[in-house]
């Protein structure tokens, strides 16, 4: 039985800076340093409770500030001259590995040394920096990741397909052959059904609280009546991102969504609290039976601001059509087109894609108007409270 890793607090802190950061997937990082991603979740979010704390230390002497702030320095002084020992033993190590040679200088990452120093370290000529560095290798998707993006592309344009005609779609228009029992696995797991792309991204517990689908034959005629809300898988060039989004139903208006690469409470409730704090208070908010939305943190929420939950039926997709729809055309028209390759252009590839959808495209239901004029007019003509 191997020995169980340490990790320091540096080591903790400068990967959940770098999730933070947004330019690469928990996954992909996860993946690089051979850490289990639930893992590195739990230090992101004790990295954020444990924030706060940071400004609420008491007021000091100017004589303690004084030693604190040269204790704290020599602190920086110390990591730094660790962080540049390490780099480069990191460096030797990795070019010891690979065999390395003046002839494959770029072969070997920089571990955030200067040229300078890379040449000192390997005893090279400053030539050996300047040969034109190959295109570096992606991380290769596993087949199952494979199969799981054109899935996903095969059904949001063709909504119909079951296991079946997905199965001949993939074999002969994307050279990819798997058997009808692992595509109908994969469809379940990401939550597709046929008809249309529904993925139903977290299943309820068998506990899980319930409550009635408030829309069936119900006239929606002025915004903030209703609200749909739900998430959806989003593919990426490297790994993939769920998108929590919140439309008004009778504008198409988007008031609210967050961006997340793991599947719980948290995106949800940041998409619900940016929505209501920016747009008020809807009358009903309808949602499918995921977890996210039975769970009491959501659930007391909807109560304490005197909204009614509404819920769709079991697999049914028609129930919640409005965000389904807009979901089809997000990837149709932003996410495949781009295949984007961090989660940071990720999360600015879709903010502008809501923005010109909110405010540029007319809408052939309300006249050829967009969803802001029709989302807005009524409030500022004073008809809607």
């Amino acid at each position: 039985m191997g020995k169980r890793r340490q990790f320091t607090s540096e080591y903790k802190a400068g990967l959940v800076l770098e999730l933070i950061r947004g330019e690469r997937t928990l996954g992909e990082i996860a993946s690089t340093n051979q850490i289990n991603p639930n893992q590195l979740a739990r230090w992101r979010q004790e990295f954020m409770e444990k924030a706060p704390s940071v400004f609420d230390e008491p007021k000091t002497t100017k004589a303690r500030q004084k030693a604190e702030e040269e204790a704290a320095n020599e602190k920086i002084r110390l990591l730094k001259t660790i962080g540049q020992l390490t780099m480069e033993r990191d460096y030797l190590q990795e070019a010891q590995a690979k065999q390395y040679d003046n002839r494959s200088f770029s072969e070997v990452s920089a571990h955030g040394l200067t040229i300078e120093r890379r040449c000192e370290l390997l005893s090279l000529n400053r030539w050996s920096a300047y040969r034109k560095p190959p295109i570096p290798n992606s991380r290769k998707m596993t087949r199952e990741e494979q199969l799981c993006r054109r899935i996903d592309y095969w059904h949001t344009q063709l909504p119909c397909c079951g296991a079946r005609k997905l199965q001949a779609l993939l074999r002969d228009e994307d050279g990819l052959r798997a058997g009808r029992k692992l595509i109908k696995r994969l469809m379940d797991e990401m939550g597709i059904y046929a008809v249309y792309p529904k993925p139903r991204l977290s299943k309820p517990g068998k506990d899980h609280k319930r409550f009635p689908y408030l829309l069936k034959n119900k006239s929606i005629s002025f915004p903030n009546q209703v609200w749909a809300m739900d998430i959806t898988y989003i593919p990426m060039k490297h790994g993939h991102m769920y998108l929590t989004a919140i439309i008004d139903w009778y504008s198409r208006y988007i008031v609210g969504w967050a961006l997340s690469d793991t599947l719980d409470t948290a995106p949800v409730m940041e998409a619900l609290t940016r929505a209501m704090r920016d747009y008020g208070i809807p009358g009903i908010i309808n949602t499918d039976q995921g977890s996210q939305f039975t769970s009491d943190v959501f659930v007391n929420a909807l109560k304490m601001n005197g909204i009614r939950q509404s819920m769709d039926g079991k697999a049914r997709w028609i129930d919640n059509v409005i965000i389904e729809r807009w979901f089809r055309s997000l990837k149709t028209e932003c996410v495949y087109i781009n295949e984007y390759a961090t989660p940071r252009k990720l999360h600015a590839g879709i903010d502008v894609y809501v923005k010109d959808y909110n405010h540029l495209r007319p809408h052939q239901s309300h006249d050829q108007q967009t969803p802001a004029h029709v989302y807005t007019v009524p409030f500022s003509a004073g008809g809607i409270a």
